[in-house]
């Protein structure tokens, strides 16, 4: 995610200049440097020692794997001053972060995306109450190189972002592969089912986005009466298949809530 957003703000019109990293594996330090041609650096104090200037926008996105998260807040806690913490690690509350951080205040939440790779992703965001409008402004401009935003009052409304988009990619790759293999087993070639499958779903999608009726409507404009669709919705009827989507979807959410939960007694 940390390499979609650094393409994201280059395309965006952001300068090499204007972005460090912080990286650790040397490998991944040195495939960073050559692919974006910004500065690398091993170590977190030198890293942000460097940025932090009182009247200058100095934003730290916080890239990492939820289990890292407080053994790097609590490294960096000390070394903050003029900063804003932009936190993309899964799970992990505001509060928490900022218990971490010693009560440093200015910190928001994001939940991208796996689409944010070909910046078509989209992100919810949650601001602690004391981040200013600059904050937030911000933050949109980091998370919007790589897809659309969109800000949530009630932090806990992040576990059905997460459980709706930021797992939701995975239901569609799902729904893609059913629709191949039935494409295969009915005589199709993997090829042939593969571009039938995306296409549709990428057609759908753009007649969905841009159209202004909801998508029960277009459904049901598919569904002609005594048709080929009818006979597949009415399969998926008797099957329990919407219902069993929106189980699936309250049980990721679940899941997010006790993930938090587990993260707030570290």
């Amino acid at each position: 995610m940390a390499s979609a957003l650094i393409s994201g703000l280059i395309q965006q019109g952001y300068s090499a200049g204007q972005i460090n990293v912080v990286e650790i594996d040397p490998e991944r330090r040195n495939r960073i440097k050559e692919t974006f041609g910004i500065s690398v650096m091993s170590g977190l104090t030198d890293g942000i020692s460097q940025f932090g200037k009182e009247n200058e926008l100095n934003i730290i996105v916080l890239a990492v794997k939820p289990q890292q998260i407080q053994t790097i807040a609590q490294h960096i806690a000390g070394l903050l001053k003029h900063h804003l913490i932009i936190s993309i690690a899964a799970g992990i509350r505001v509060i928490d972060i900022m218990r971490w951080l010693d009560g440093y205040p200015r910190v928001i939440r994001a939940m991208p995306n796996t689409p944010s790779f070909v910046r078509a992703g989209v992100t919810g965001l949650y601001a602690a109450p004391v981040t200013s409008e600059l904050d937030r402004r911000s933050a949109e401009s980091i998370l919007s190189a790589v897809g659309t935003v969109f800000w949530v009052d009630d932090e806990e409304m992040l576990h059905t972002v997460t459980a709706i988009s930021g797992s939701g990619p995975a239901y569609v790759f799902y729904f893609i592969e059913s629709m191949q293999q039935a494409g295969i087993k009915l005589g199709l070639t993997l090829e042939q089912s593969r571009q039938l499958s995306l296409q549709t779903f990428l057609g759908a999608i753009k007649l969905a986005s841009e159209s202004q009726e909801d998508v029960s409507v277009l459904r049901e404009k598919v569904t002609s009466k005594g048709g080929t669709t009818q006979e597949a919705i009415q399969s998926m009827e008797d099957d329990n298949v919407k219902t069993s989507i929106i189980t699936a979807i309250k049980a990721s959410y679940a899941r997010s809530k006790e993930m938090s939960d587990e993260y707030s007694k570290m």
